[in-house]
């Protein structure tokens, strides 16, 4: 079993989340790598801790791995799958952030769970990404031009409004005046999209949604469209430029920048245990459950 282990921030939670799993995955004689900067903020955050020294680190993924660990919240799965892209390593998320609708497996879990993935005791959910291709070309876009979550247009600089002039399949839908626009897949639902009023979508629906970001239309409202549909952006305001993210990576684009956004070509893959599931998820985190009617 080759695993590889991948973390952005050290705090309480994360010193008993890393010893657990480490300590469980020599207990197994796993093939364990540390991504090389995790690695190192280990080493100089437990200094007393020496169980991690016989793993070996990874600065880059290739496909003979069984599966990645991700010890952090949800942020630090968006940017693990920056090493995953294409190669269809399946995702697992031990949570040591807040909310957790990608991460969910609690400290208190993380033997069972290791022992479950390796009694193939889990299924995999396949999510949907967005792919970018802006013209002209911006660098920083074109090297990493995907996102899980979602793809968000949005002002500089200013406190003034940006106009997105939108299409949709070439077609014209709508020129937005807000502070921006967020393009999500269903994984990204729960996200950024949520918090502007935006719909909770299941996984594996094939759909995206379009969710202005703060609106001065009245009428606009998030939009539910086919993920089969290419869509085209162009970003107008008093500053010469605007803001791009792709998950939480972010980028400065000139106004008049064409962009086009449509489903990536892969999918990344994520482990759900057998005792989970999305709408279990929802009453946890989105406490549906607290109606005492219920």
């Amino acid at each position: 079993m080759k695993v590889a282990v991948f973390g952005r921030f050290y705090n309480k939670t994360t010193t008993d989340s890393v010893e657990r799993l480490f300590d469980y995955l020599l207990k197994k004689n796993a093939d364990a790598y540390i991504e090389t900067e995790f690695f190192n903020l280990i080493k100089k955050e437990a200094p007393n801790f020496d169980d991690y020294k016989s793993f070996k680190t990874f600065d880059t993924l290739d496909k003979s791995f069984d599966f990645l660990v991700s010890v952090g919240g949800d942020g630090t799965i968006l940017r693990a799958i920056i090493f995953v892209k294409d190669m269809d390593i399946p995702i697992v998320g031990i949570n040591t952030g807040r909310l957790g609708f990608l991460a969910t497996i609690q400290v208190n879990q993380i033997e069972n769970a290791i022992q479950n993935i390796i009694d193939g005791k889990y299924k995999i959910s396949e999510r949907s990404l967005l792919s970018i291709e802006t013209s002209p070309e911006n660098e920083d876009v074109k090297s990493l031009n995907f996102a899980l979550n979602e793809i968000a247009v949005s002002r500089k600089n200013t406190t003034s409004m940006i106009t997105v002039e939108t299409y949709l399949n070439d077609e014209y839908l709508t020129s937005y005046w807000s502070d921006g626009l967020i393009v999500s897949t269903p994984t990204g639902s729960t996200g950024y999209s949520l918090s502007c009023g935006g719909p909770v979508i299941t996984p594996d629906t094939n759909s995206f949604v379009l969710a202005p970001i703060a609106p001065h239309n009245l009428s606009a409202r998030p939009l539910i469209i086919p993920d089969s549909t290419e869509i085209q952006l162009r970003v107008e305001g008093r500053e010469e430029s605007h803001l791009i993210s792709l998950d939480s990576r972010i980028a400065t684009l000139e106004n008049g920048t064409i962009i086009k956004i449509k489903k990536a070509d892969f999918k990344i893959k994520m482990i759900d245990l057998l005792n989970e599931s999305f709408l279990d998820t929802l009453r946890k985190k989105l406490l549906w459950g607290e109606d005492k009617r219920n």
